[in-house]
């Protein structure tokens, strides 16, 4: 079985993470870095991990070398992959990385996986960007009607509050949120210009966060070249999506709690303007941490071993 180590597992992801891979018939979790948690039973602090006898570790780019593997899951914030992932080539050169930051979202030396449209390039992959949350139902809910674009397409998102992770600002403190919806990084956010790039089309994002634990809304404006309705629009979106299990196209409009603790995608809500034909809402929710996240890259880890795509994802 290959063996997976998994860096930077002590945040909402890792959470998630690792149960996905302890409990997967294909991987074997082979250790656990965490500086912060460094020699605690990992089963003492996280559920999903009976039986696991593994000790967090404090896993450094200087000490990764004692720590070989098949494939390293580098779960980081922002702007901290790159020594890990030079580390990993120096010690490992032949091992899987999948990277859940933005650090790679843009080199063309990696591949971006998102299974569902590029499936096709994630297998055998050796160095892989995990899409971020939004970005994924951004993409998710545009890449049906990309080529019927006219203007630049709007999505309004709203997100649980550990998409700002566990680090202490005003943007996951509930009682700041309490009965209050918070917009940031109205311009520019990172999502945006991810999409933007991997869509091959201009967007417009427009976060926000609110008072719930998980889970995204995204409700997305377009405008497209011929007029649309309503029913048009969800047979063009089940045809896409036909085959992709963990991608759920329904008439009526989905709702974050629906989605939240699951692992796959509902799009739905389909509305067309009478008033200005080829306007038209689409609706797309999922669960930031599973399929904006660890599903995400238990899928990609699948694809690159030559596995089935979603091996050791519960549905």
């Amino acid at each position: 079985m290959p063996s997976v180590t998994v860096i930077g597992a002590r945040g909402y992801t890792g959470s998630e993470l690792l149960p996905l891979i302890w409990r997967h018939p294909e991987f074997e979790l082979a250790a656990i870095g965490s500086r912060s948690a460094a020699g605690q039973r990992v089963a003492e602090s996280m559920a999903g991990l009976d039986g696991c006898n593994l000790a967090y570790s404090d896993i450094s780019p200087a000490t990764l070398y004692e720590y070989p593997a098949d494939a390293f899951i580098l779960a980081l914030p922002n702007g901290e992959a790159a020594d890990y992932v030079a580390a990993i080539d120096a010690a490992c050169p032949q091992a899987v990385i999948v990277d859940l930051s933005a650090d790679y979202r843009f080199d063309d030396t990696w591949i971006y996986g998102q299974p569902e449209r590029f499936g096709d390039r994630v297998a055998g992959a050796r160095r892989i960007a995990n899409p971020g949350c939004y970005a994924t139902g951004m993409q998710l809910a545009l890449a049906p009607i990309v080529d019927q674009l006219v203007a630049t397409p709007s999505a309004f998102g709203v997100s649980g509050y550990s998409g700002a992770g566990r680090t202490r600002s005003r943007k996951n403190d509930p009682e700041a949120l309490r009965d209050n919806l918070m917009p940031y990084s109205l311009a520019g956010h990172v999502h945006e210009r991810e999409v933007t790039r991997h869509i091959g089309h201009r967007v417009r994002f427009l976060p926000h966060v609110a008072a719930f634990f998980r889970g995204i809304n995204l409700t997305v404006s377009a405008e497209l070249k011929d007029p649309v309705s309503p029913r048009g629009l969800h047979e063009l979106f089940a045809a896409a999506w036909e085959g992709c299990t963990l991608i759920e196209v329904q008439e009526g409009i989905p709702e974050v709690a629906e989605i939240q603790g699951r692992h796959g995608v509902r799009i739905g809500g389909f509305t067309a303007s009478d008033a200005a034909p080829g306007s038209i809402a689409v609706v797309c929710v999922l669960d930031n941490l599973l399929k904006g996240a660890a599903t995400q890259a238990v899928q990609n880890l699948n694809l690159s071993f030559g596995f089935d795509g979603l091996s050791g994802i519960p549905r």
